[in-house]
């Protein structure tokens, strides 16, 4: 049985396209990881500013301005520039298997990247909640929040497999839990963590790992709370998938 939300694109060439459909969960994770990401550019520019005798929070107006700047291109510029630059693919949606495509299937371009992320102030209202986007997502019929929908933009996951190095350790037991609560992209999520997380910085690493597993562990029955978070991922997705 297929639980994924399947999208197929007759395109100018007569070719029929398609595409999988990246849900809440795997979108969810992706710009978790994106946002970490960025915390760390604007922590490192803090940084910077102190070495160099600014305060961009009590300082002088030049130290809040390059703040503000700065704050205004990691905020927008940095998925913009990888979703022009890299195929539609931020580090944290290119870990989850994830691309932004124009509604053709086509590569997202300039424009429409642009106009998607301005529209990111609409869809994270109320602050810091997203509630406008994940409302969006939940009730239109490609998943589009709306900057997707002003931009003509999907949001599509990438056919792919896990390398075997990253894969589960046999030795992990499968235990005797009910995941029946787990959606098949909080799956995603988790497997899609498990298999990078030997690249991601070690406190990126760890704060990911805390914020699957405080989502995930209240939906799993008979999970032991003495188990530290990446274990707990490694043994839920043994579980699901030893449970079908």
């Amino acid at each position: 049985m297929v639980f994924e939300d399947r999208l197929t694109i007759d395109t100018p060439e007569g070719v029929a396209l398609e595409l999988t459909l990246a849900g809440v969960g795997s979108r969810f994770a992706a710009a978790l990881i994106d946002y970490v990401f960025q915390f760390l550019i604007l922590a490192a520019l803090v940084i910077l500013l102190y070495v160099l005798g600014f305060d961009p929070f009590f300082g002088n107006g030049f130290a809040s301005a390059i703040w503000l700047l700065g704050f205004f291109v990691v905020f927008w510029g940095y998925d913009v520039a990888f979703e022009v630059l890299n195929s539609g693919r931020t580090p944290g949606k290119r870990m989850n298997g994830l691309r932004v495509v124009r509604e053709s299937g086509a590569p997202v371009n300039f424009t429409t990247s642009v106009v998607r992320n301005v529209l990111r102030i609409v869809d994270i209202l109320p602050p810091p909640t997203y509630l406008v986007g994940i409302s969006a997502i939940l009730v239109t019929a490609r998943n589009q929040r709306v900057g997707d929908l002003v931009a003509g933009t999907l949001v599509v996951r990438e056919r792919r497999t896990l390398p075997a190095e990253t894969r589960l350790s046999p030795s992990i037991q499968v235990p005797a839990w009910d995941t029946s609560a787990i959606s098949a992209d909080e799956l995603d999520a988790a497997v899609a963590f498990l298999g990078r997380r030997r690249d991601l910085p070690a406190g990126a690493r760890v704060q990911l790992a805390a914020d699957l597993a405080g989502r995930l562990r209240p939906k799993v029955g008979g999970a032991a709370e003495t188990d530290g978070d990446e274990m707990f991922l490694e043994r839920l997705v043994a579980a699901k998938r030893g449970h079908g």
